[in-house]
């Protein structure tokens, strides 16, 4: 047998004792039975095309067969090598650029991938996202590889995480708010007038004007401006458990203890008609229509320890539908951007109502607990209508709603709104109700209860407060856990965003309050002065102040 790949070698002349082999290093001549390779041919050096046959079982044959034999293993190694060396040019090569696809918070591509330099950072990327995009007004963005802040430049990145060049870097980008909200660092006033716990406290959609509820039974509005009680509102029979501004900001509507709900005029600090009958037990939630479906705002809902939801019409001063269905109290009730209510109960259920029949749409199962806290993607458009931090105001009610619904498209964009809900099980869900009603995704890792959750308002982000004494930070998109803020010594009730995204605000029973930065993910300020536990937290929509109320029966405003 001979070999296709077998080098130009014939039987052995009878002077030559040893065979000739590939590290042979004296020239011999080729046999004379032997032709050498046409010229120009692509034919490795020593490989023949026709070999001559050898003599079956000669000593000529096994010499042959070795020779071969070493002789491709020889040529493996150099193709080995010279394919390391080749690899190794191309990496060199290639590690001068960084291929980069750019995605959107939701995960969709902003174009096809890109080469970029290895000295690109930040700053460079925000101008090829403006630029891709289109804007016409240069926004800032935050990039994200993976859930980590690329804060250096391609080349750093890549030399830390001693990543594959080959590979392509998939970067997400985020917009940011044009404004910078600074942390406030100091209690500018400690106001007294509440005789009983100050249980819920909220700015209006413009950041103008703040509303407390009580233990007194009394509503009480305050004067931002000199720091003073403005009106005190007395028509409840017992605890004033929530309260909640139209999102046009010319009413406040409260629930008590008792059932009721009472209408107040912030102008005038007066009440407007009658107070609202039909619930058995006290009311938990209240959540007003968005001003971008009906303006001005004419309707709310409200929810209850009786197990019911009811839609009231404040122009009739009637309870126009009931939403009944759950089994157990009602804790929490939101109503969404696109017309849905949303209630959570301690039937371990969360359903989904439409507003102008009442029929239930869908029940979304999961939870093994009570639902304690529901928050939507879309909740702080909705909550500041047409309001936004440029201070505009509005001459027109129709002003208004284009205005509002101009927000309220821009941020949620082409995804679905997204709803979280929180549990005495410990753990949230992430919904996308329109889509399914399986969950996107389950979060957990509190080793408590979940008491409050709360979408940031660019709706990128989502925290937690827990009675495990601790914060988390999530995605808000894919449900991914971020971070853990850890300093609370006591359970934390309740958490408020700045209107920018970057700060978080968190009240506990540890009588504290403290602001978090979402970029390094590490405590900002800490609020001490309280002198007991802090039940109601909020930040005012235009980012200047905080009010925090407690058990000490006082109301403090934050600035910096």
């Amino acid at each position: 047998p001979h070999f296709a790949c077998s080098i130009p070698i014939s039987p052995l002349p009878a002077r030559s004792r040893t065979p000739p082999t590939p590290f042979t290093r004296r020239r011999r001549r080729h046999p004379p039975s032997l032709s050498r390779p046409a010229r120009g041919r692509h034919i490795r050096p020593g490989i023949l095309v026709s070999p001559a046959p050898l003599p079956q079982g000669s000593s000529a044959e096994a010499a042959c067969t070795a020779a071969a034999a070493l002789f491709l293993f020889y040529c493996l190694i150099l193709d080995f090598a010279s394919g390391s060396a080749k690899f190794r040019r191309m990496d060199i090569d290639a590690s001068a650029s960084v291929m980069c696809q750019l995605l959107s918070p939701e995960g969709d591509p902003l174009g096809s991938a890109l080469y970029l330099p290895q000295n690109v950072g930040p700053p460079q990327l925000q101008e090829i996202v403006n630029q891709l995009l289109h804007n016409e007004e240069k926004l800032p963005y935050a990039f994200y590889v993976g859930d980590e802040e690329l804060s250096v430049h391609l080349g750093a990145y890549m030399r830390q995480k001693n990543a594959n060049v080959e590979v392509t870097l998939r970067i997400v980008c985020q917009p940011q708010a044009l404004f910078r909200i600074r942390p406030v660092n100091r209690c500018s006033a400690t106001i007294a007038g509440h005789t009983e716990a100050v249980i819920a406290v909220s700015f209006s959609p413009d950041g103008k004007s703040l509303a407390s509820g009580s233990g007194d039974t009394t509503v009480r509005f305050w004067d931002l401006s000199t720091q003073t009680p403005l009106f005190t509102c007395k028509g409840h029979k017992n605890w004033v458990l929530c309260i909640a501004w139209s999102p046009d900001g010319k009413h406040l509507v409260s629930g008590s203890k008792s059932g009721e709900l009472i209408l107040w005029d912030p102008k005038t600090g007066n009440q407007l008609g009658t107070p609202l009958m039909g619930h058995r037990k006290w009311i938990t939630a209240v959540s007003w229509e968005p001003v971008h479906l009906q303006s001005p705002c004419r309707r709310f809902v409200s929810a209850s320890k009786d197990g019911d939801a009811r839609i009231w019409d404040i122009t009739t001063r009637k309870c126009v539908i009931s939403l009944t269905g759950h089994t157990s109290s009602v804790t929490c009730v939101k109503w969404g951007g696109d017309g849905l209510i949303y209630t959570g109960s301690q039937d371990c259920l969360i359903k989904v109502w439409e507003t102008s029949q009442g029929k239930l749409v869908k029940t979304l199962k999961g939870h093994g607990h009570w639902v304690n806290s529901l928050a939507l993607s879309t909740e702080y458009v909705l909550r500041t209508g047409a309001y936004d931090h440029t201070g505009k105001t509005f001459s027109t009610a129709e002003e208004m709603k284009e205005a509002a619904l101009a927000r309220y498209k821009k941020m949620r964009g082409n995804a679905p709104e997204r709803l979280v809900s929180g549990s005495d099980d410990f753990t949230m869900f992430l919904w996308e109700p329109t889509i399914s009603k399986q969950p996107k995704a389950r979060m957990t890792g509190h080793q408590k209860l979940v008491n409050h959750v709360y979408f940031s308002p660019d709706g990128q982000w989502l925290a937690s407060a827990s009675f495990d004494k601790s914060v988390k930070l999530w995605n808000g998109i894919t449900g991914k856990f971020v971070a853990a803020f850890r300093g609370h010594v006591a359970d934390v009730y309740q958490i408020s965003w700045s209107a920018d995204s970057r700060l978080l605000l968190s009240g506990s029973k540890d009588s504290t309050l403290k602001i978090w930065d979402i970029r390094t993910h590490k405590l900002k300020m800490d609020l001490p002065g309280h002198a007991d536990e802090v039940y109601t937290v909020d930040w005012s929509p235009d980012g200047e102040k905080v009010a925090s109320g407690g058990k000490d029966r006082v109301l403090k405003l934050w600035m910096n």
